[in-house]
This record gives structure tokens, sequence and C-alpha cells, in this order.
């Protein structure tokens, strides 16, 4: 009921900005061609809230068009795991490649994509994944901006996994953070 309540707030918060957003100028932004660069503060959690773990995201990108980004992305992420006869540190990180779109021309961006890459490390088992992510860019200046954007990962390990992937296995990751168009 959580992951219910979740995302419906974050999609009425998304079509709130957009709303607000589609009176603006667009002297904001890329433009096709232009590359872009983020460094984001992540989070993720198991499907059921109940462990996670923080980290860092960078994120390279080149604009296809004004409002189609591609890119690649790196995390790695951090967790002190203290349970039933497990205390330790864990460190892992996932690589990825992303499409996403943007609306709207103005200060505020509301985006969707998906991505597709791999996670690896200590704390986790080495397997593929396949997600979907939305968020918001907002220009503060004419070419940086403040990035929130949240990520569903359906995890698998060969291509029999993947179907059963898309009901069984997945993890949520958050990022906040800047971005530079260049």
């Amino acid at each position: 009921m959580n992951r219910v309540n979740t995302a419906a707030m974050a999609f009425c918060l998304l079509g709130a900005l957009s709303m607000a957003a589609s009176a603006q100028t667009s002297e904001y932004g890329p433009q096709g061609g232009d590359r872009e660069f983020s460094i984001s503060g992540t989070g993720s959690n198991d499907r059921n809230f109940n462990s996670g773990n923080f980290g860092v995201t960078g994120d390279l990108g080149w604009y296809l068009r004004d409002n189609m980004v591609a890119g690649v992305r790196q995390s790695v992420n951090y967790a002190d795991v203290e349970g039933e006869g497990v205390t330790d540190d864990f460190w892992n990180g996932s690589t990825r490649g992303y499409l996403n779109h943007q609306f709207l021309d103005g200060r505020a961006r509301p985006f969707v994509g998906a991505s597709l890459g791999g996670i690896y490390g200590d704390g986790v088992k080495d397997s593929a994944f396949a997600g979907l992510e939305t968020g918001m860019k907002y220009y503060v200046l004419p070419k940086t901006y403040f990035l929130a954007r949240a990520e569903y990962q359906f995890l698998f390990s060969d291509t029999d996994d993947a179907t059963d992937a898309f009901q069984d296995d997945g993890i949520w990751a958050y990022t906040i953070g800047l971005g530079y168009n260049f």
C-alpha cells in the first residue's frame, strides 16, 4: 500500500509542477546536440521497504533532440548491514544506459524514461535490470538544474528470469542532485 501511495503522490506532484511550468519561456535548458552532466545523492530499498542503502550517482547524457536525452549512468552505493547473523559493510554499484523524454520547454521539465544495465558488488546478487523512471529537472540558471528522479528496476539474471522479474524482483532507486548542460 505504501508503494501505491508514494507513486500516486509523485505523479500528482509532477502533474501540478508541469501545469505551473506551461506558461514559462524556453530560454532555459538544452538544445539538440548539447550534453549534460549531473551528480546526485541516491538511495534504494527493496520492494517491501525493509532494507536499503545510500550512494552517489553520476550521469553523462547527449541530447538527440531538444527534449530527448540518451546517456550512461553510474552509481556507487554503500550499505551497513546489521541483522540476525550478519554484521558487515557492503559496497555495490550499477551501470546503465538510459533514454529519457522531457516535457515542456520552461524551467520545470518533467520527464519519463527507461534504463537497462547491471548491478554488482558485495551485498547484491550480480544481475541485469530493466527499469522505468520519472522525474523533474528544474532550471535555476539557463544551463544549471536541480534533479529529482525515481526509478523502478526489475532485476533478472537471465532471460528466463526476466518475465518473473516484472512481478517479484524489483527495487526502487531515488536520486536528488544538480546538473549542467554544456
